[in-house]
């Protein structure tokens, strides 16, 4: 861990690879593209989950846990899902293996095994949910269904990047049935927001609220809604979707109920999620050339206590005072670590700790005893001071709300500082090579418009925007009318 970092200058990509190996979040493992998330970064998905099921429950939704495995007709069944996600699904064929007769020790495929319908691995559940939703929707009594199920999904993608983009990655996924089209819209709307406030609050990350266009909708959605954050490269992440699926699911899986006139319809659906892409997003959005910064709320240590000591007396006499502040900070619900390894000096100390993002360092030595004081130390802008003991608890919690607030308003202001509008072709280039960041500029509402700019440019639309001004305009590529602006930026 003593090694440091590629500055992000030199090469961001290297950079943050570096930064998720050496801070033991996560390693690349023997199966391609696949990742084993290490204690350190499944700590905080645990806290990003547990903060988000909070915000499920609280709204009203119940966890639920479905197949992983999809029988191949029922994927099929809704052709847009199945057409937008055939090129990235696994398929299991067969369910035994064999020795192999010509080479020992091996073992191969046992043809007479064949399955007698191919099953999919999950890339999406819409399939295996919507077929389990004919059996429990009869009435209008019956809805709104409200489930969320905590899962993995394995999407056969050729180029990976750890936390990024990986073949299997953990993700929640929300299913929910309505009895009208207006609630299933309201409930789009509502998880779009959660996700917004949990990425602001939680991660300090600011984003921006936004349709997607049609070509850049979900398989299957007559409407997505997703959040967009910036990456201090300049580049636009996608941090959460929430899509109105229409009543396209409920009619491939003929789920209807009775209404309240005792006619027959067919029920409207959402499906929202958010993955471990969100531990990406918080890396690259805070972190810098000496490893990661956390916002205290997702840190798994807000805190850590390190004794710097010559002798065993001195250690216990830390020790001693350490076990007080952390019974202290524990009751004010602040997560705390005394790393008292023998195993590590107190630089390796707080070379990791720096290295992996803890907020608040205290260093207690058998001075800072004799003079009733500690050195705490701020992670977010490397500064040390000196404390009284007296004023310790006090300032910790002061700090640690700063020090989340402070994250993101640097963010925000990073943010809105690479926002441009542009009016004309050359400038949008000039804009997205030099200066980075999300391109507002009027575009025409046509496929063959946006698809030509992502040709030349690689940027997408990342989004229409949900809030600002709406004023007519000319399209920045082809000059036609445009009804607004929207979103362009490259992104991961």
């Amino acid at each position: 861990m003593s090694k440091k970092l590629t500055s992000r200058a030199e090469d961001y990509s290297k950079w943050y690879n570096e930064l998720v190996v050496k801070a033991d979040l996560a390693e690349n493992s023997a199966v391609r593209g696949c990742m084993v998330i290490k204690p350190y970064g499944y700590a905080i998905w645990e806290k990003m989950q547990a903060e988000l099921d909070r915000m499920f429950k609280e709204t009203g939704h119940q966890n639920a846990y479905f197949p992983l495995f999809v029988p191949k007709s029922l994927f099929e069944a809704e052709e847009k899902n199945a057409e937008g996600f055939a090129k990235e699904c696994a398929i299991v064929t067969h369910y035994r293996l064999q020795n192999d007769p010509d080479k020992p020790g091996k073992l191969r495929v046992d043809p007479e095994a064949k399955l007698e319908e191919e099953l999919i691995v999950r890339p999406t559940s819409e399939a295996i949910i919507w077929n389990t939703y004919r059996g429990w929707i009869q009435s209008y009594r019956d809805l709104p269904l409200l489930i969320n199920q905590w899962a993995n999904v394995v999407r056969w993608e050729m180029r990976t990047r750890l936390f990024l983009r990986t073949a299997e990655f953990l993700w929640q996924e929300g299913h929910t049935a309505h009895e009208t089209k207006a609630e299933a819209l309201a409930e789009a709307e509502l998880m779009n927001n959660v996700y917004a406030t949990f990425v602001e609050k939680f991660m300090a990350i600011p984003v921006i609220q936004g349709l997607k266009t049609e070509s850049e909708r979900f398989a299957g959605a007559d409407e997505t809604y997703c959040i967009e954050a910036l990456m201090q490269d300049g580049k636009a992440l996608q941090a959460g979707t929430s899509h109105f699926l229409g009543q396209n699911f409920a009619k491939a899986f003929d789920v209807k109920f009775a209404n309240k006139e005792g006619k027959q319809d067919y029920v409207w659906a959402t499906s929202w999620g958010v993955s471990t892409r969100l531990m990406g997003a918080l890396i690259m959005t805070h972190s810098d050339d000496n490893g990661l910064v956390l916002p205290p709320s997702l840190a798994p240590n807000q805190v850590v206590i390190v004794p710097i000591y010559k002798s065993e007396d001195d250690l216990n006499a830390i020790t001693e005072v350490a076990n007080k502040i952390i019974s202290d900070l524990r009751a004010k619900h602040i997560s705390v670590k005394y790393d008292n390894r023998t195993t590590h000096r107190p630089g390796a100390k707080f070379a990791q700790h720096e290295l992996q993002g803890v907020p608040l360092r205290i260093a207690i030595g058998a001075r800072d005893l004799a003079n009733g004081t500690v050195e705490l130390a701020r992670r977010d802008l490397l500064t040390k001071e000196v404390v009284a003991l007296s004023d310790l608890n006090d300032k910790i919690e002061l700090l640690l709300k700063e020090i989340q607030d402070s994250l993101f308003n640097k963010a925000l202001e990073f943010r809105d500082t690479h926002i441009t509008e542009v009016d004309n072709f050359e400038e949008f280039k000039t804009v997205l090579e030099s200066k980075t960041g999300f391109i507002s500029a009027h575009w025409d509402g046509t496929n063959e418009t946006e698809d030509k700019i992502k040709e030349l440019t690689k940027a997408t639309i990342r989004c229409i925007p949900l809030e600002g001004k709406i004023e007519p305009g000319v399209c920045v590529y082809s000059g036609n009318p445009s009804k607004r602006r929207v979103l362009f930026a490259k992104a991961y």
